[in-house]
């Protein structure tokens, strides 16, 4: 066995003292959002009604290094540095000559990457006064990371969790719940944009693009509430690459440099958090590649439209330019729930747009068939999303050993599966299916698009 550690861990002294801005370092310069009143680009002060000052200076900075605030950071010790794996056991399993080394996020007190954001958001919160957060949640990851973090900084929280997931998941509703969080079924009585879609379909099993626009709305009109996103916006992503800064240097304490670097992707926050920092060196000549993984089911970036769209159904939005799926497409409801997300981030968007990422989709049987032979080597049971990675990593160093290549694999295990094994018990017992291909769906909503200058 290789004399690589099989954790490669960081002391919290080395803890990253600043987040990554991708923007200073993009090879052109991002497109801005639109306000769909006007069609001109969307102004700071716009963002006000549902944002601090704080998160819009970061969603429009170009500063490469943004300071991490010390109680910020008090938080993040808690789990981080998280650890570094090579995955010995794996790569075995497989006879593989590739090295294949994962970043566990499933350390964190929600099992996830989503309190990396999530504590900084209600943090800059609090700083503003404000008293309530309200946001959306797929699979409920994001939902328990904000309700942690607004536990933490003594602000209260109200969570939109898409139908589906709400019914498949109820114990990511309870954990929420023992955070203090206030947790709706998404579509909801509570809101008009809810109302609306209930009246249409009643047995509607929600989306992250409708959840979105009741949360939205709950901040509008409140107040003392604003809207925390978990995924897609710049200051998101910002807040995630302390994954990929610590992966980095932990790969330089066994002298590694990572080839190709995998994520899963719904909405971008995952993808950006380990991969902005490798891209960086990208930018300055090194030959990393960058693999994005989606589901068949919800294939934003592999089947979707560059193109201005709304980031909700009800249009509440700005206008976003972003690869999407068409706002009213609503994705079957696979066991991903976290991945059922119409568009993706604008900046990992523009950046497949332009060749530096690589995408990929899979049907979730082969995705749960990889992650039970990752559980069964590696000991950690992948979160349905997370396991997208760990599917493209397995069929790299496969491919790898066909062409008796030896390249070092990274991928981000972004979340324990512990909360669905109902999905694993689905595909151990053969009831877990393949959904039809989704193609008349998308076209529909494509038609729908609104109108807006097209991206090229």
């Amino acid at each position: 066995m290789s004399q690589v550690p099989t954790k490669i861990l960081l002391d919290e002294s080395r803890l990253p003292t600043h987040w990554y801005n991708i923007l200073a370092d993009m090879p052109t310069p991002p497109k801005p959002p639109l306000n769909p009143q006007t069609g001109a680009p969307v102004r700071p002060e716009d963002l006000a009604a549902i944002f601090p000052p704080a998160l819009i200076e970061q969603e429009v900075s170009s500063e490469r290094w943004i300071p991490i605030p010390e109680p910020v950071r008090e938080v993040y010790r808690l789990w981080r540095p998280t650890p570094l794996f090579r995955a010995h056991r794996l790569e075995a399993a497989l006879g593989t000559p590739a090295r294949i080394y994962y970043k566990y996020e499933g350390v964190s007190p929600a099992g996830s990457h989503k309190p990396n954001t999530a504590v900084a958001q209600a943090y800059y919160n609090k700083e503003a006064g404000i008293r309530r957060l309200a946001t959306e949640t797929g699979a409920g990851q994001w939902g328990s990371a904000l309700s942690l973090a607004c536990n933490l900084f003594g602000l209260e929280c109200t969570v939109y969790m898409v139908r589906v997931s709400y019914d498949q998941k109820p114990y990511r509703r309870s954990m929420m719940e023992t955070w203090g969080a206030t947790v709706h079924p998404s579509p909801s009585p509570h809101t008009q944009a809810g109302r609306r879609v209930l009246g249409a379909e009643p047995d509607s099993p929600g989306s992250l693009g409708i959840a979105i626009s009741e949360a939205v709305e709950d901040a509008a009109t409140h107040e003392d509430t604003n809207y925390a996103l978990g995924s897609v916006l710049n200051h998101v992503l910002l807040h995630q690459t302390v994954i990929g800064l610590e992966a980095k240097e932990q790969l330089a304490l066994v002298g590694e440099k990572a080839d190709l670097v995998i994520a899963s992707c719904g909405g971008g926050s995952n993808l950006g958090g380990i991969a902005f920092p490798f891209l960086y060196d990208r930018f300055a000549g090194d030959e990393v590649e960058v693999l994005a993984v989606e589901p068949e089911a919800c294939p934003t970036l592999t089947r979707g439209r560059y193109a201005y769209d709304f980031g909700d159904v009800a249009g509440l939005t700005p206008l976003l330019p972003m690869y999407t799926l068409g706002r009213t497409y609503v994705p079957p409801a696979i066991h991903a729930g976290g991945l059922r997300y119409h568009g993706d981030s604008a900046l990992v968007s523009q950046l497949y747009h332009e060749g530096h990422i690589q995408a990929r989709a899979y049907p979730q049987r082969a995705v749960f068939e990889a992650a039970v032979l990752f559980a069964r080597s590696e000991g950690i049971v992948p979160a349905p999303e997370s396991a997208h990675a760990v599917r493209a990593a397995i069929d790299e160093a496969l491919r790898c050993k066909d062409q008796g290549e030896a390249r070092t694999i990274l991928f981000n295990l972004s979340g324990h599966g512990h909360f669905d094994m109902a999905a694993y018990d689905a595909y151990r017992s053969g009831q877990l299916e393949d959904v039809r291909d989704p193609g008349e769906a998308i076209a529909r909503a494509l038609a729908e698009l609104p109108e807006a200058p097209p991206l090229v």
